[in-house]
């Protein structure tokens, strides 16, 4: 999916948004990661090599308060900057002390220590890159959770996790990305447990505000919950039977919590797109075949690659597949009298 395209669909599907709800977008005009109308004129004038529109942006959710928007704002700049970075270069040597490039550049450079085979190390030796951030950060809580990712990848003590999360917290209390950075470091993946994940990500989901993205943090625990461990042999099977009792009700009440805020947002909304991609993924693993059809109704064009390149795997490649076994499965349960009625006109077999 080129990016041209991407910025294109996103446009035509904001067009057609309506009929989304009457049920699935084309396999050609699903897109993956697409941006919103803000980003994508910043988007595309990077890639022409000006930075100008980016620097606007990010200066006015700042202004604004919009920290959620600039969380996703700062992700995707510095995505779009780890294949194309000229227009970075460009911004930071005309304005070397912009916190907003400096802060898209600490991204960028968190994102390549993480894929290095030294990434503790590698994320250490950019604590001078990072502290700065942080202490002028203002109310900005992004610094704090690119902090916090920073924290997890370096191997910091829970002490020192904690004195970062109360930062966070003290800039935005109901802040999503922030929330879904301490979850990763409570999952088991990393240094807490599953019981642990899901006790923070039920309570911070009851304290939030109707509408907030936190509310789905718990759909997140379910997904941790049911990735495979690392190491060898420490696979967990899929399906409802992957899970015991309590972990699977408490995966499925995850679920349902996810369920009532899609509802919240219209079919086709691009803000919650991850978040319904990630139910997809969870009511799919828990063979909750209707519902997660539904779901993939209600995404519309947006696939995310989150969770679907977990792993390794071609994202939208992978969704597709996953959205078509889904409605396979869901129909190979429907009885062929409900597949006839199911037929406009028909009403079922005739006599002859």
């Amino acid at each position: 999916m080129s990016f041209l395209r991407a910025l294109v669909g996103t446009a035509r599907s904001a067009r057609h948004a309506p009929r989304l709800a009457a049920g699935l977008t084309p396999d050609d005009d699903v897109l993956l990661d697409a941006p919103d109308g803000r980003l994508s004129p910043a988007l595309v004038a990077a890639a022409l090599g000006d930075p100008e529109p980016a620097a606007k942006l990010l200066a006015t959710t700042r202004d604004a308060a919009e920290w959620e928007d600039r969380d996703r704002y700062v992700a995707r700049l510095a995505a779009f900057a780890y294949h194309r970075g000229e227009w970075l270069d460009r911004w930071r040597e005309a304005a070397p002390r912009d916190s907003d490039a400096l802060l898209v550049a600490a991204q960028l450079a968190v994102r390549r220590a993480w894929e290095s085979p030294a990434r503790a190390e590698r994320l250490r030796e950019l604590d001078p890159l990072l502290r700065p951030l942080t202490e002028e950060a203002g109310r900005d809580p992004v610094p704090w959770r690119l902090a916090l990712d920073h924290a997890r990848g370096a191997h910091a003590g829970h002490a020192v996790f904690e004195r970062l999360w109360e930062q966070a917290l003290l800039r935005s209390a109901h802040h999503y990305g922030c929330h879904v950075a301490a979850l990763k470091y409570l999952s088991a993946q990393w240094y807490g447990s599953q019981r642990a994940a899901f006790d923070f990500a039920e309570q911070a989901a009851d304290d939030a505000a109707p509408g907030s993205l936190v509310r789905a943090l718990p759909v997140r625990a379910a997904h941790e919950a049911l990735r495979p461990l690392p190491g060898p042999g420490r696979e967990r099977p899929t399906g409802p039977e992957g899970a015991g009792a309590a972990d699977g009700a408490r995966i499925d009440r995850a679920a349902d919590r996810g369920l009532a805020l899609s509802a919240a947002f219209a079919p086709g909304d691009p803000w919650p797109a991850e978040v319904r991609n990630l139910l997809a993924y969870v009511l799919v693993e828990r063979e909750r075949w209707e519902e997660a059809l539904a779901e993939f109704g209600r995404t519309g064009p947006y696939a995310t690659s989150f969770p679907w390149a977990v792993g390794g795997h071609d994202p939208l490649r992978r969704f597709l597949a996953t959205r078509d076994r889904t409605r396979a499965e869901l129909a190979r349960r429907t009885p062929l009298w409900g597949r006839a009625r199911a037929i406009p006109g028909r009403s079922g077999p005739r006599g002859h």
